[in-house]
């Protein structure tokens, strides 16, 4: 594939991870799409790189677990761009509590925001993908795809169904030049780790930095959080042409997990 401007979907892109995924392929040269369900923070960041990046960065509200809203939204960016060429899922939530005290209405959200979404948003991608007979889908798990940890079923339980479906669809997709593969963050800096991490030093009595390491670093080799711009870098080499012949896999991001 010549190189031009690629047409790049993130979810869950207003802010976090997958704002610095987004930036990182506007930096790249490549046109962003902000998916995210809050369309006034992804009009903002769309907004932000459009300036910063000279780029047609644009925002959609969506719903990663509702399939009429992933269907609309596929279609509307097929019909205006005429292609998709990178899906990078990474929409993501976070609840805390022991399985015996876990609400079901929190697992289904879980499961259904970072399982059935990804699931959603390949299996409408993948028409477009395979009449250009190219694309990219990239799906944001984590260290807990492959490891476990207590009061987070939700999270691990979907985490490693993400890298299921990682592998099942690079096997069907393979033929199309479509790859698929999945990145495992470790300890990101994000809003999301920093309130777990304010909760988990309110239960301790201690700060939160000490916090960090008792909890969060204590099995990782390099003592300090992943910048969300270490994972984005890892996205844009997946996308590469250089990544072409990487499929299925599963790449760590996690300072040594």
């Amino acid at each position: 594939m010549s190189r031009q401007k690629r047409i790049v979907l993130v979810t869950g892109a207003a802010r976090g991870i997958g704002y610095s995924i987004a930036e990182a392929f506007a930096a790249n040269g490549d046109q962003p799409i902000i998916a995210d369900l809050a369309l006034a923070d992804a009009r903002n960041a769309a907004g932000i790189l459009a300036e910063k990046y000279r780029c047609r960065a644009e925002a959609y509200e969506l719903d990663v677990a509702d399939p009429q809203s992933v269907q609309a939204f596929v279609k509307n960016v097929t019909d205006k761009w005429k292609r998709i060429d990178v899906v990078v899922n990474n929409a993501g939530l976070q609840h805390v509590d022991p399985i015996e005290n876990f609400p079901v209405e929190q697992w289904d959200k879980l499961i259904n925001v970072m399982l059935k979404g990804p699931f959603l948003m390949t299996k409408y991608v993948i028409p477009q993908m395979k009449s250009q007979q190219y694309g990219r889908i990239i799906n944001i798990s984590s260290v807990h795809g492959k490891l476990a940890s207590p009061y987070k079923s939700a999270y691990i339980s979907a985490k490693h169904g993400v890298v299921g479906l990682t592998k099942t669809a690079a096997i069907e997709l393979a033929e199309d030049n479509i790859t698929v593969n999945a990145v495992m963050p470790g300890v990101v800096d994000t809003t999301l780790i920093q309130d777990q991490l304010q909760k988990l030093a309110d239960e301790d009595g201690t700060s939160k930095e000490e916090a960090l390491h008792t909890h969060l670093l204590k099995k990782q080799a390099i003592k300090r959080f992943i910048k969300p711009e270490e994972v984005a870098a890892c996205c844009i080499f997946l996308a590469s042409d250089g990544a072409a012949s990487i499929t299925g896999d599963t790449i760590s991001v996690s300072g040594g997990w």
